[in-house]
């Protein structure tokens, strides 16, 4: 089969700069079009910056100027990366070979006469250039552009990044909302637009306080989503309504699908996505979508789950208490037992002792009891021998309603009765999984004295206690009763590859961190895929308390590396927790340790100091990039490196 060329692009390089560093050869070669030279000075002092995108290794998928048919085994099926060249005449990096899950590889185009057959989706590194290293050979392509709100359509709920050189954007704000240096920190960041002036420029709001006005040329409308993503879509249909317009537009029939889940099928052209939701494909703008993450749920604060759990359940009650059947009604019972009404119940259990597991609304008798509360009605279910079993269509037992409901004395009657402990629901969570989640902590002792297996994992491999952490200091209580059973297992990993104690100190959880240690001290230095610890994990997200805890209980390995060949204090310095570093280094974490690009903790920070405004204190009074490197400085005051070179 004749190989589809496949150029490997200089654009679609994630996360870095247009031109790859066969463009450091411009002015040099006799075929360039841009022929005239420039003299360069010298690298020395200046900021080395990694290059990410399609190289070697990267994963990618098929890209805008596909046309090789099922080569790559299907739209959104994707490959690996295994050769840059040039193709025919051109030099440097025009085409990729990639092999396929399949075992195939052929020649894809990523720059060849200008097309572009890949699109990454995994980057991977690919040396490094230096910005400021880089001649400007005219004026810049960005100042000529004129470009009107009707060029460039932007719509409230846009996702927007601003691309350009601090300079350049200076100059295009001029009469476009006007220049403030604090600009510069946004570039690069996504942000959402929050309107359009009258003018034709663009407000973009970046944060809960952050909004500056961009002259739109300066802005590139993001897609954040591809073919394959799980998204949510927004649960307000005014909001829903109003940016569907002209992005597919809004029906009723569409009401069904806000707040649910789906996956994308299709990405359109003009940005609009072909959804997939509970059956139906329905177009949506990308602003009525968010990225879905599994873990997202457990963690939504506990109370809010409880608000929309009860609004649902609330609803088919109160569409129950409302019905108007006689009494003889199959689905009766069920509404007898939402009302409370012992007597009504009693005496349809005496006359139709058969209709005891008849559904209403979706639920039966027992479901609806055991969720209110109502123990004298589930007693009384229990001796017409009510299937304690039985599952709803959502794959709820009466337990998981128990739990739903918070009602521990409702649990403690149906474990009593010999139901189900562990039974799974449709997501495979127990109903201790459910009281965890809700943070119901009477539920969760109930279900843990009486049986309920705390080591069961979810969907998503996450068990009880990965919920309990993800909910915070206010679930302690819950991670104390979890790690007091005797037959719990810490080891256990989820579908993410974070066992307990690395979920624990991603998320900060110092008393969760504490317990999983004392079960068992040698996980303190695993690693996930990555080759991240549980360390990496808290000093990438500054979580001091959980650090020390790992260094003093723990006794990990402070000198650990990652896959990068990183240690927890490189990861310190280059996130700027300047209240880490000392930690860490008296811990005995090597100021000297080389990663990957054979950059120091030092070089990290000073790094840093280049690429950051010199100051002494931070945004609302962090410490700043000035006293990262002079703490570093003192602290590794023994390291055998010249570096001289880097304050010129």
């Amino acid at each position: 089969m004749q190989p589809a060329l496949a150029v490997e692009a200089l654009g679609p390089a994630v996360g870095s700069p247009h031109w790859g560093p066969a463009r450091a050869q411009l002015g040099r070669s006799s075929q360039d079009t841009l022929s005239c030279r420039v003299t360069l000075g010298p690298r020395q002092g200046l900021p080395r910056i990694p290059l990410r995108g399609i190289f070697q290794g990267a994963k990618v998928v098929r890209g805008p100027d596909w046309e090789w048919g099922s080569q790559d085994g299907g739209e959104g099926k994707p490959g690996r990366v295994v050769d840059i060249r040039g193709w025919d005449v051109e030099t440097g990096r025009s085409v990729a070979s990639v092999t396929w899950a399949d075992g195939t590889t052929n020649v894809y185009r990523v720059g060849h006469k200008g097309k572009v057959d890949l699109k990454c989706v995994g980057e991977a590194a690919g040396g490094f250039y230096y910005k400021d290293h880089l001649p400007r050979l005219g004026k810049p392509a960005e100042l000529q552009r004129r470009v009107s709100a009707d060029g460039q359509p932007f719509q409230p709920g846009d996702k927007v990044k601003c691309l350009l050189d601090t300079d350049v954007l200076r100059e295009m704000q001029e009469g476009h909302g006007g220049w403030n240096p604090k600009m510069a920190e946004f570039i690069g960041q996504t942000g959402t637009v929050h309107r359009i002036t009258d003018r034709g420029d663009v407000r973009v709001q970046f944060s809960h306080e952050t909004r500056w006005t961009f002259h739109p040329g300066a802005l590139t409308k993001i897609n954040s989503f591809w073919v394959g993503d799980v998204v949510r879509v927004i649960d307000d249909l005014d909001t829903a309504k109003r940016l569907q317009a002209g992005h597919g537009e809004w029906t009723d029939d569409m009401a069904p699908a806000l707040g649910h889940i789906g996956k994308v099928v299709k990405v359109f052209g003009d940005g609009n996505l072909r959804v997939a939701v509970g059956g139906q494909l329905w177009t949506f703008s990308p602003s009525c979508l968010v990225a879905y993450r599994p873990e997202e749920d457990a963690n939504l604060d506990v109370a809010e789950r409880a608000r929309k759990n009860k609004s649902s359940l609330s609803v088919a009650l109160d569409k129950l208490r409302a019905q108007k059947s006689d009494l003889e009604h199959p689905g009766r019972l069920v509404v007898e037992v939402a009302l409370g009404s012992v007597a009504q119940a009693l005496d349809l259990l005496r006359r139709h002792p058969e209709q005891v597991d008849t559904k209403n609304q979706g639920r039966t008798a027992l479901q609806v009891a055991a969720y209110l509360g109502q123990v004298e009605l589930l007693r009384l279910l229990l001796q017409a021998r009510a299937d304690m079993d039985l599952p709803d269509e959502e794959g709820n037992t009466a337990l998981h309603y128990a739990a739903l409901g918070n009602q521990p004395e409702a649990a403690r009657l149906l474990l009593s009765s010999g139901c189900q402990a562990s039974a799974l629901n449709g997501t495979r969570s127990t109903a201790l999984h459910v009281a965890v989640q809700r943070g119901f902590l009477e539920v969760v002792r109930v279900l843990c004295e009486l049986g309920c297996d705390v080591n069961l994992p979810d969907a998503h491999a996450n068990t009880p206690l990965h919920y309990a952490i993800s909910a915070g200091p206010g679930a302690s209580g819950i991670v104390e009763v979890l790690t007091e059973v005797p037959g719990i297992d810490v080891t256990a990993t989820n579908s993410q590859g974070f066992t307990l104690l690395h979920h624990a100190s991603l998320k900060g959880h110092t008393l969760a961190v504490r317990r999983i240690l004392a079960w068992a001290r040698q996980l303190v230095d695993a690693k996930k895929e990555d080759g991240f610890t549980a360390l990496h994990l808290a000093a990438l997200n500054n979580h001091r308390e959980v650090a020390q805890t790992l260094i003093q209980e723990g006794r990990c390995d402070v000198n650990v590396r990652n896959r990068k060949l990183q240690s927890p204090l490189h990861l310190a310095v280059q996130q700027a927790h300047v209240g880490l570093v000392p930690l860490l280094v008296d811990a005995g974490c090597s100021v000297d340790a080389e990663d990957e690009e054979g950059d120091t903790a030092l070089h990290v920070a000073l790094q840093r100091h280049q690429q950051l405004p010199l100051v002494v204190d931070g945004a609302r009074g962090d410490p700043g990039t000035l006293q990262l490197l002079s703490r570093v400085r003192r602290r590794g005051s023994g390291c055998r490196q010249d570096l001289s070179a880097h304050f010129h």
